[in-house]
């Protein structure tokens, strides 16, 4: 059991956090939600003793181990893959250690011999003559190849270092696990796996994400960051989001009887419980859910901005006709004769593991870049805004008012109370509307670059990973902003329920070609999981 005690930190006049006091149980996943900035990576610092708040303690149960996703991917560069799993288990790579340097000594004194066999009894209670094969089960679950495992970590991509890492975490059955965004440069499979992983984990897992579909898989709680307190709610990602704003519903009715009030509730309760997965996870918060009372659900005091784009004109009968385009960056070609054809009000998600690909395809189509070869053209009816995955060209050396900032792009010389009213929406009000272009934060300029698209009144929109820097109130609101657009979205995105709860077609680009789908994410990825199930039988087959 993990316990935080009248916690208290502050970071200059900054007040994160003030005498808060939570218990993390066995058996649960909790998700650490809260706005950015609100301090939900501090707080598993402050967990896993990485920072010392100024007042109050944490305590773990007593010979529990607490394991935490390393966030340094350069830390091992000149160890072997396998080892730096294994030290994962701090204790147990101690041992290890110890035990091969007596045994690798010329002379073997009978005190090395005592000491030896405590090791090794030490070692054997730690399953440690497992240690090896445990280790290359999770690397192969992630998706590290055997051949990999011996390389030194320099040796392995961006990807493969965070695949190893996070083995490194979930390595040897901590008591308590702290995972900080682990979905992050995981591929579709692994991330499944890793969710079918932690649904069967019997001890304690602490997981700040950003990825509603892996919170909504995973979690039985959800602990809410809000201005320096942390509330905990019963349920996953999605049953928090609707819970509050139900809440929120009903207090804005107070002239609503409390008997309607509860039966709104109990209807709420009852279709999310059946909703629930048949794993013993989601069982177990299926029985929670039912037990939540009235005075259990509560408003969030979150702010969300308003997403809306509305197009100043219908799209006609042609959309896009893509003809043979390819393109060589750095020597390599990535987009090789591609064409595609898409229709009016098509809603389509580009997919595939080659990122550089999808972003150059999506410069392309929005006039960024030139193609080396082949050809594209738009229907006449068609205007397009483009939100590209690198922005700051549009906020550098940039030292215009937010206001003076979305002047450039607005199409008529519009007041000022009418860009305020857009940035408003965004979140910017008041003071924030005159912050200075140059110095906002990641997730402020995507903030403005979708003001930029809302006011352009475009019918085709497109995306390359919109959800990159957003908290979870934004891609909440865009998610639920591009489900009702009423005209054509070109899209990229990690982010598995964004990409589902919108795309109506799917285009992934492979080596060999584009694999045109007209299919929802949950079916492509189940298609995907099946293919990787045959491949794997064809090899074992061979060998």
């Amino acid at each position: 059991m993990l316990q935080a005690t009248n916690v208290s930190l502050r970071f200059g006049d900054k007040k994160l956090f003030e005498d808060v006091n939570i218990k993390f149980t066995p058996g649960n996943c909790y998700g650490l939600i809260g706005a950015n900035g609100a301090g939900k990576s501090t707080f598993l610092k402050v967990l896993s003793g990485d920072v010392e708040p100024q007042s109050g303690h944490i305590s773990l149960g007593k010979d529990e181990r607490l394991a935490v996703l390393e966030q340094d991917h350069f830390a091992y560069e000149e160890q072997e893959v396998l080892q730096t799993v294994i030290m994962g288990h701090k204790r147990l790579f101690e041992v290890m250690n110890e035990k091969d340097a007596i045994y690798a000594k010329g002379e073997f004194t009978e005190e090395d011999g005592m000491r030896a066999a405590e090791l090794e009894g030490e070692f054997a209670e730690m399953n440690g003559w497992e240690a090896e094969s445990d280790a290359a089960i999770l690397l192969k679950g992630l998706g590290i190849h055997e051949d990999l495992h011996t390389k030194r970590m320099a040796e392995l991509n961006g990807s493969e270092k965070v695949k190893v890492l996070l083995a490194q975490a979930l390595f040897g059955n901590p008591d308590i696990l702290l995972l900080d965004e682990p979905t992050n440069h995981l591929d579709i499979l692994a991330i499944q796996w890793l969710e079918e992983f932690l649904i069967n984990f019997k001890n304690t897992v602490i997981v700040v994400s950003h990825d509603r579909h892996f919170l909504n898989k995973v979690c039985t709680h959800i602990a809410d960051v809000d201005f320096g307190k942390i509330e905990m709610y019963v349920g996953n990602y999605d049953f928090w989001y609707e819970s509050s704003q139900l809440a929120l519903q009903m207090a804005k009715d107070q002239n609503k009887k409390k008997e309607e009030k509860i039966k709104e509730l109990q209807n709420f309760v009852a279709r999310f419980s059946a909703n629930a997965s048949k794993s013993k996870q989601a069982t177990s918060r299926k029985k929670m859910l039912d037990n939540i009372t009235l005075d259990d659900i509560k408003p969030s005091s979150r702010r969300y901005p308003y997403v809306a784009f509305t197009p100043d004109r219908e799209i006609g009968n042609d959309l896009l006709r893509v003809d043979g385009i390819s393109k060589t960056i750095d020597g390599v070609k990535v987009l090789d004769n591609v064409s595609f054809t898409l229709n009016p009000y098509d809603k389509v998600a580009f997919v595939g593991r080659n990122e550089l690909a999808k972003s150059v395809l999506l410069d392309i189509l929005a006039g960024e870049m030139e193609p080396d070869e082949g050809t594209f053209s738009w229907g006449v009816t068609t205007s397009q805004s483009y939100f590209p995955k690198d922005n700051a060209k549009y906020f550098e050396e940039n030292d215009k008012t937010l206001v003076e900032w979305l002047r450039q792009y607005s199409p008529d010389d519009q007041t000022e109370t009418f860009l305020r009213g857009f940035l408003g929406r965004m979140l910017f009000s008041g003071e924030e509307a005159l912050k200075k272009a140059n110095v906002l934060s990641g997730g402020e300029k995507v903030r403005c670059m979708l003001s930029k698209m809302m006011l352009s009144n475009s019918n085709v929109i497109i995306l390359d990973e919109p959800t990159n820097h957003l908290d979870l109130e934004s891609i909440q609101s865009l998610n639920n902003g591009l489900i009702k657009f009423k005209g054509s979205i070109l899209f990229t995105s990690h982010d598995q329920q964004f990409v589902n709860s919108i795309a109506n077609r799917l285009i992934e680009i492979t080596p060999s070609g584009i694999v045109d789908k007209e299919m929802s994410y949950d079916e492509y990825v189940a298609d995907r999981k099946l293919q990787k199930q045959i491949a794997e039988m064809y090899e074992g087959v061979k060998g």
